[in-house]
């Protein structure tokens, strides 16, 4: 009953057409479709027919990889006008979000025709200085008061806070050994990885970031009480994760999920809006902890798989946990614990899996995984370092 309940609250957005922001979901999530189908053939066609032809598998990669940013912040940028016009996402989170858009745009155009330092510095500092501006912004109207009134934190004219629909004792007791936990994962996962950013990491931290976002307005489904499934929106993060390491991964995450804040906030007390916005999606920099396996280096399709695995699960508890102690009354009666587990599970599971599905496909392109892994911190060969020891110079 609980199960038959949830879905007859859910809004299934590919055969929604009741508004224009519903109708642009529909028509973009199967032109969607169709467009990874025709790239999926061609990339089986240019491989595996053509292989004898088409000697340069990367030139292709490269211009889905422009085709793909471009797209993104496209859909991205229509779908936020569309909110704007329609549900009222206030002004002053709109316009920093839409310049975020087209500077990633921009960047990745930019990028395309050239890299180099100076480049990467330029579009590091335009998309960095857009996406701190939305934070910003996002903190300017969470600081306002608007929000608490609109998520039910504020109950009456008085603006009084009313916290008892939520378990405050556990909820902060969850978001503190989650946090602590996530912060133990990320440094012992993130050993020996580079230390800091540098202009090349923010660029596409910020490419990543944007991405996800832009993606994120494309969804399935989305579930009455927060959270939706998306065609694959966590993907670029992942990919930047396995490019960079979990460190940067996990940072690039946590700002991802502030900007899950801003697009779609369901916030009842402040441990939960740790736990399902920044401390659920910084797992997602979980992912790339498979990266440096040399066990499965020819493997990278597992590496990402199993990856993928690590950063949903992860984002699972913290949106359960959250689930238990925030949104438990909403179970109707129903034991908290299994109205959470089945609720997050509608969700959270089908959203990592079309993520595992898609980013399978990709990193099954060889000229793909060579270019992501050379961003991978660099070990010293071991002849190298014996010799150093030693005091010796190796030859030429």
């Amino acid at each position: 009953m609980l199960s038959l309940s949830l879905l007859a609250d859910t809004t299934w957005y590919p055969v929604t057409f009741d508004s224009p922001l519903n109708t642009a979901r529909g028509v973009f999530f199967w032109l969607t479709v169709v467009l990874a189908a025709v790239y999926a053939v061609l990339f089986l066609v240019l491989r595996y027919v053509y292989k004898n032809v088409l000697k340069r598998e990367g030139a292709y990669g490269k211009y889905f990889g422009l085709g793909a940013v471009s797209y993104a912040c496209i859909v991205g940028a229509v779908l936020l006008i569309l909110t704007f016009m329609e549900d009222g996402i206030e002004a002053l989170l709109f316009y920093p979000l839409l310049i975020l858009l087209i500077a990633v745009a921009a960047s990745g155009a930019v990028l395309f025709f050239k890299r180099n330092k100076l480049v990467y510095i330029l579009c590091g500092c335009a998309v960095g200085a857009a996406l701190i501006a939305s934070l910003v912004c996002m903190g300017m109207l969470f600081a306002s008061g608007d929000s608490l009134w609109n998520n039910w934190i504020v109950t009456d004219d008085e603006s009084d806070v009313d916290y008892t629909k939520v378990d405050q004792i556990g909820l902060y007791l969850s978001a503190a050994l989650l946090l602590a936990a996530i912060v133990a994962a990320t440094f012992l996962l993130g050993k020996g990885e580079k230390k800091g950013f540098d202009a090349k990491s923010i660029s596409y931290a910020g490419v990543a970031v944007a991405m996800s976002f832009a993606l994120s307005y494309l969804r399935i489904v989305k579930m009455p009480q927060g959270g939706s499934i998306t065609v694959a929106s966590l993907l670029p993060l992942i990919i930047y994760s396995y490019m960079f390491g979990v460190k940067k991964g996990v940072f690039a995450g946590m700002i991802y999920g502030l900007l899950q804040a801003v697009q779609d906030p369901y916030i009842l007390h402040p441990a939960q809006f740790i736990l399902d916005y920044p401390a659920a999606f910084a797992c997602i920099g979980l992912a790339g902890a498979f990266a440096k396996c040399k066990k499965l280096d020819s493997l990278p399709q597992v590496q990402i798989a199993l990856g993928g695995v690590t950063a949903g699960l992860a984002r699972f508890i913290c949106h359960y946990f959250s689930g238990v102690f925030a949104f438990g009354s909403f179970g109707g009666g129903q034991n908290a614990w299994l109205y959470s587990l089945i609720y997050q599970s509608g969700y959270v599971l089908p959203d990592i899996a079309i993520v595992i599905a898609v980013g399978i496909i990709v990193f099954s392109s060889k000229a793909f995984v060579k270019t992501a892994r050379k961003y991978h911190p660099k070990e010293k060969p071991a002849e190298t370092t014996a010799a150093a020891e030693g005091g010796i110079t190796p030859a030429a």
